[in-house]
């Protein structure tokens, strides 16, 4: 007998699934339903391309429908699937084409429906011009929209849109960073390395106008003037909304185990609480390595992994999932940011007895012919002294060094392990004590 196996959403996740399936299980009957005409798309890539660097928004795709149907996938795009039933092991799909209805069955389902981006219920969300920033189709209307408008306003200063502020300044546009926490990234990196990045944005002229939450917008004519916030208002002719994701999941609700805010609980092997659905990626929770707990983390690299080992467990469970840091990078002009973990801001929240190690330096000898200085943080338990998270800073690129924070945290590391770890030295690099050694020594 085939193995019938349905993925919903050629989301990232849902891709990584795909073509791992096509290998591992070639006599299977593997059907994909996507409701969009695309697959793929980086988002992670859209400032890029709306800044010009990316040139063709087709080379942020790194799959496409033909190339599953090569490897023998049905993959049925402009699909919606409107109900699933996991008791019955059926799909009621709607076929946006024709509108025609029709039900499939499945042996192994596997849920990738991603995320969609948070629209706040507001006095004029619905004018023109106020814009989504989550796939291909809104990159496109960024773009074109950004032609016309001279000022535009970014709500959320979450990644997405710190690197979209960047590239609408680098293409010569008033902009105004809207934000309802004190400071930007938040989630992200603790006040020291804010401050710093906070400065670097007002240098190049970017308003910053944090602590305060956006109540309505104003338009005429249909489109959108002014944005109101709790603090004041702002002039804007275009709209980016960029305010986090919630996980899109509302096929499954009530029937498998979910977080309050709808993402689903996986175990390490990516089921469900019903047998034979699996899920991954930005419709999941996470076991979060630094607290033990599920998290809700939404990235790219998350979703590849998870949706690779949905594959690998589909028949027994086969191989663990090892948790997640929610590790991360952004580059913010002559920055290069990467933190890993918790913050202290988060740790603090959280209730955790935490202590911090802040070391301000030049990266390699001052007998270089040039030095660049780093800030790095490294947060740990007090009494344990296990290590929880770590953020850097530094015109030069040490980004890597948080990879390295990473696996320390995913291995329960301690300070006092990780003062005597072997790096090497070479003064092109780094000093005789490398920076995380010394965040080790300097703890004990």
């Amino acid at each position: 007998m085939t193995m019938n196996i349905i993925v919903v959403g050629c989301t990232h996740a849902g891709t990584a699934a795909i073509t791992q399936m096509a290998k591992l299980y070639p006599d299977a009957r593997i059907t994909v339903y996507e409701r969009n005409d695309n697959i793929s798309f980086l988002s992670c890539g859209i400032a890029l391309h709306v800044g010009g660097v990316v040139k063709d928004a087709g080379q942020l795709f790194y799959a496409t429908p033909d190339q599953l149907a090569g490897l023998g996938v049905k993959t049925n795009m402009k699909h919606d699937v409107l109900v699933v039933d996991t008791d019955a092991k059926t799909l009621l799909v709607r076929n946006l084409a024709t509108g025609e209805k029709f039900t499939d069955s499945y042996d192994k389902l596997i849920m990738t429906t991603g995320s969609w981006p948070i629209i706040p219920q507001m006095e004029g969300i619905g004018l023109d011009n106020i814009v989504l920033c989550k796939n291909y189709n809104h990159s496109q209307a960024i773009i074109e929209k950004a032609k016309k408008a001279d000022r535009i306003a970014v709500i959320g200063a979450g990644y997405i849109g710190i690197e979209l502020v960047e590239a609408f300044e680098q293409l010569g546009k008033q902009v105004t960073l809207i934000d309802n926490m004190e400071r930007i990234l938040y989630k992200y990196l603790d006040r020291e390395f804010t401050d710093l990045t906070e400065q670097a944005l007002i240098d190049k002229g970017i308003a910053i106008a944090t602590g305060q939450t956006v109540t309505s917008f104003g338009g005429k004519d249909g489109r959108v003037t002014t944005v109101m916030t709790t603090a004041g208002e702002y002039e804007a002719d275009l709209v980016v909304l960029c305010i986090g994701f919630r996980p899109n999941t509302g096929l499954l609700s009530g029937q498998v185990d979910m977080l309050p805010n709808g993402a689903i609980l996986v175990d390490e092997y990516m089921r469900t609480s019903k047998e034979d659905v699996f899920a991954a990626g930005d419709s999941c929770a996470v076991r979060y390595n630094p607290t033990g707990q599920h998290a809700y983390i939404p990235l790219a690299t998350n979703a590849v992994r998870m949706g690779t080992l949905a594959a690998k467990n589909l028949l027994r469970p086969t191989v663990k999932y090892l948790g997640t840091q929610g590790t991360s990078g952004i580059k913010i002009y002559d920055y290069n940011i990467a933190s890993t973990g918790m913050t202290e801001t988060a740790a603090l929240a959280a209730g955790m007895n935490v202590k911090n190690v802040t070391i301000i330096d030049n990266y390699r000898p001052e007998f270089m012919p040039t030095y660049e200085q780093v800030t790095l943080k490294v947060v740990y338990e007090t009494d344990s002294r296990r290590i929880i998270g770590a953020q850097v800073l530094s015109k030069a690129d040490l980004t890597q060094s948080i990879n390295t924070l990473s696996v320390c945290i995913q291995n329960r590391m301690t300070m006092e392990e990780l003062s005597y770890v072997d790096f090497f030295f070479q003064p092109h690099y780094n000093k005789p004590w490398n920076l995380l050694n010394q965040a080790g020594l300097q703890a004990i």
